[in-house]
């Protein structure tokens, strides 16, 4: 197996920075390009180097803030982890973008640009992709996300971040075991790069405990985002993903939907010009 993302020259004037949160962590950030603030929120086991690509595509139209999420890359991890900590690391890099900012979200990353929005922040606009919401009738035989997030701990404490990263790949992403297997023989950068985050998985889980195992999406606080929003699922992707993306959109007060045929979950480093179309469109519009 071959690694076929997508090769994106680096754009030119990136300079990097820090924040500092409320509860003093200190969040790494890279900037680059020029026009409206867009900010990208990683998904689970990545950092800003995953969205490297993304960013400077999206450069030429935007200044784009590709921040290491708390405990990730060069960002500060000071514990006890909550979602609210997280919430106002994101807060704290849409002030230091002037603000407000546009903000575009993937998988858990798209969970909590939505509780920042949801809470208050100052989120002009957001695009999300495939929102890890677990909905029964999409996923009926999967494990509970509650045991997942469980078993995933255990793992973590017990040293083996390998197995953690295992268990979350199969049992939440929904990654055929054989491909697993390939990905970590022939991606092994990739594998060691997810394994240095895997003490993050905690936080990943945390962000979507609520919003799990098909409670109803209408009662859920996200009926009060008022920013313009686009919610995207990939045509390749299962069910489990697809499903909850395309009820979200119905939630979410004037939400838009759209389907990237041909796509899957890992989009954003596998496909970055598809995403970035996307969202050149819906933010420039």
């Amino acid at each position: 197996m071959t690694d076929n993302r997508e090769r994106v020259e680096p754009a030119a004037g990136l300079s990097r920075g820090r924040v500092t949160s409320r509860d003093g962590t200190t969040i790494a950030f890279d900037r680059q390009g020029e026009g409206p603030p867009l900010i990208l929120v990683a998904s689970a086991l990545s950092d800003r180097s995953d969205a490297a690509k993304l960013a400077a595509l999206l450069a030429p139209q935007f200044t784009v803030i590709n921040y290491d999420r708390r405990g990730r890359g060069d960002s500060g991890n000071i514990e006890p982890y909550s979602v609210e900590r997280e919430i106002e690391d994101l807060e704290a890099l849409i002030e230091a973008a002037g603000g407000s900012a546009y903000v575009f979200g993937s998988s858990s990353g798209a969970v909590l640009a939505l509780r920042a929005a949801s809470s208050g922040a100052n989120v002009t606009k957001m695009a999300l992709f495939e929102p890890p919401i677990r909905l029964r009738d999409a996923d009926p035989g999967a494990t509970s996300p509650a045991d997942s997030a469980t078993r995933v701990r255990e793992l973590i404490d017990a040293g083996r971040r390998n197995d953690a990263v295992k268990h979350f790949m199969t049992h939440d992403v929904g990654v055929p075991g054989p491909f697993l297997l390939i990905m970590r023989v022939t991606m092994r950068k990739m594998w060691s790069h997810m394994i240095a985050m895997a003490h993050t998985l905690p936080y990943d889980y945390a962000l979507v405990e609520d919003d799990v195992d098909g409670k109803p999406l209408a009662g859920l606080e996200w009926v009060s985002v008022t920013a313009p929003t686009l919610v995207m699922d990939g045509g390749k992707s299962p069910a489990r993903l697809r499903r909850p993306a395309q009820v979200l959109a119905t939630v979410v007060p004037g939400a838009q939907h759209r389907t990237l045929q041909g796509q899957n979950h890992g989009v954003v480093m596998m496909a970055p010009k598809v995403i970035a179309a996307e969202l050149v469109e819906f933010f420039g519009s």
